[in-house]
């Protein structure tokens, strides 16, 4: 069999609606990518020019926004295409060859880098008097630059097992973004060998790292119920609880897609929309709104930004 692929374009289906909500699904998408990219940028920016943000938790926070606003960028543009015109349909295979690398490295590295950050708060609460000399700041990069190469070495083998297999039609992708699982029943062949192979893979990473955060978090509860002060109680948990909730809502679909046995497109769609939309919207919601520090640097940005105009 030649790796050589007759088809040269390929066709997304975007979501599952009725014609008449293209309108108002493309009015709601575009409000929720602007409100990403926004949302996100302004993390960066206060952790940034704020020198009391600039902290091991706050520097994977850094790396969280900016994979965010990338993964964002490379699923929802491409839907709001499909949403305003039939020709916004169309991706060429380099493009779909592209997509598909760029959402599994991003995807994989914000998994790999959810499990460094669990890492980092069970060293701040368990650990508090070593933790200054656990994490410094090449310990950090390192770390960060670790999340990074994992995430594209597991990028790339999911995009070769998925585009070394010939497609010669149809090549209509039951999907709004080109991803293996409806990639895969457009081949020509056999694709089991393929499938179960990306299954494992998948599966070695994302319950691997779900049970590294999970294994942390434990740890963590048990040190927080050890702290004697209620305030301090209270603190370490509202520290927690925001990356409980980001790693659920990106976990969960995650493991509803590609672990479970059979697939159903429409059900599929509809389920990647929340890590792929939603989660990277609820990051920047959850780290500012339920987090002091970052709202009392985002409150002394605004007021520079008003002074200076003011002038």
């Amino acid at each position: 069999m030649t790796n050589v692929s007759l088809v040269t374009t390929f066709f997304l289906m975007g979501l599952p609606h009725a014609p008449a909500m293209d309108i108002p699904l493309l009015g709601i998408f575009l409000v929720i990518y602007v409100l990403t990219v926004v949302g996100n940028l302004l993390i960066l920016l206060v952790i940034k020019v704020d020198s009391h943000l600039h902290t091991p938790m706050y520097y994977f926070l850094t790396n969280l926004s900016f994979i965010d606003m990338w993964f964002s960028t490379v699923t929802v543009p491409k839907m709001l295409m499909t949403l305003a015109s039939p020709e916004g349909r169309a991706i060429s295979f380099p493009s779909c060859v592209t997509q598909l690398y760029s959402f599994h490295f991003l995807g994989s590295t914000e998994c790999f880098l959810y499990t460094v950050m669990s890492y980092d708060r069970y060293l701040a609460i368990s650990h508090p008097l070593r933790y200054a000399s656990m994490m410094r700041g090449r310990t950090c990069a390192l770390l960060a630059t670790s999340t990074w190469l994992s995430g594209s070495l597991h990028s790339a083998v999911q995009t070769t097992l998925t585009f070394r297999l010939p497609y010669c039609g149809p090549s209509q992708i039951q999907h709004y973004f080109c991803d293996a699982p409806p990639i895969l029943k457009l081949a020509c062949a056999n694709t089991s060998v393929n499938e179960m192979v990306i299954f494992v893979n998948i599966g070695v990473v994302a319950l691997g790292c779900f049970l590294l955060i999970v294994l942390s978090y434990v740890s963590i509860v048990w040190s927080i119920l050890k702290i004697r002060t209620s305030e301090g109680r209270h603190r370490a948990f509202q520290t927690c609880a925001s990356h409980c909730t980001v790693v659920l809502c990106f976990f969960v679909p995650c493991v509803f897609i590609y672990l479970r046995p059979g697939s159903r497109d429409a059900v599929d769609g509809v389920v990647a929309v929340f890590y792929t939309v939603l989660t990277p919207l609820l990051n920047p919601v959850v780290y500012t709104l339920r987090n002091k520090e970052v709202k009392k640097a985002l409150w002394k940005l605004i007021h520079i930004v008003t002074y200076s105009r003011s002038k």
